[in-house]
């Protein structure tokens, strides 16, 4: 059986050695890589929805968009694909706060090829969270670690970084079905002002409509109370 996959990475030699585990394996087709999380969605922008790839095999540092932001933001507008990091890091918090993006799996970067492969299909195939050993100790221990109430508790994505308090505010009016004319008058600003803010605000989420970014900010959780 063949998949699909695609990487997001900003070193070039571990771009270069991914793409030759895959080759060895020969029943992984690329779909892309990417430089960094704003061109890995840009990159699925350009892609036709049937030929989406299966899973993304995400780094975590890497300039303009980090990769737990990315998956956190492609999650929400591609629920289907599967999202796999890839990483030098086993760190504690970056392993809490991939999971709560929607990571699927969680790898360190020297695992062979055959690894690669099992990961995927441990994902696609049996709904499954690989994880390297040292990633999956940590994770046990991180759990150990969290005293949680037996009541339900409410995770909540922040906005991404590069939101401004401005945007904020109005996404905030947007998301509650307000048109541009109402939001000015509650702000005191023109409407004009208020779509050139929209539109930056479609333009750092990377979606195209009003109805995206209310799925996106429910999906999230970012204005829940």
């Amino acid at each position: 059986m063949n998949f699909t996959v695609a990487l997001a990475e900003d070193n070039k030699v571990n771009r270069t050695t991914f793409l030759q585990k895959i080759t060895v394996l020969g029943n992984m087709q690329v779909i892309f890589i990417a430089a960094n999380g704003h061109e890995c969605l840009e990159q699925l922008k350009g892609v036709p929805p049937a030929k989406l790839p299966q899973v993304i095999f995400m780094d975590l540092e890497m300039p303009q968009m980090d990769g737990i932001e990315t998956i956190r933001l492609a999650k929400s507008l591609y629920p289907e694909i599967h999202f796999i990091v890839l990483t030098v890091f086993d760190d504690d918090e970056k392993i809490f706060e991939a999971i709560k993006a929607g990571a699927s799996g969680y790898l360190l970067k020297h695992e062979p090829a055959g690894v690669l492969q099992e990961a995927v299909m441990n994902v696609l195939e049996f709904g499954g969270a690989p994880m390297s050993p040292a990633i999956a100790r940590k994770a046990l221990q991180l759990m150990s670690k969290l005293s949680v109430s037996n009541e339900q508790v409410e995770v909540k994505n922040s906005l991404p970084s590069m939101i401004t308090s401005r945007e904020e505010e109005i996404l905030k009016h947007l998301v509650k079905g307000w048109d541009a004319k109402r939001i000015a008058a509650a702000l005191d600003i023109s409407v004009l002002t208020v779509r050139k803010h929209i539109a930056n605000v479609y333009d750092k989420l990377h979606v195209q409509s009003k109805a995206e970014v209310i799925n996106m900010a429910h999906y999230n959780k970012w204005f829940n109370s």
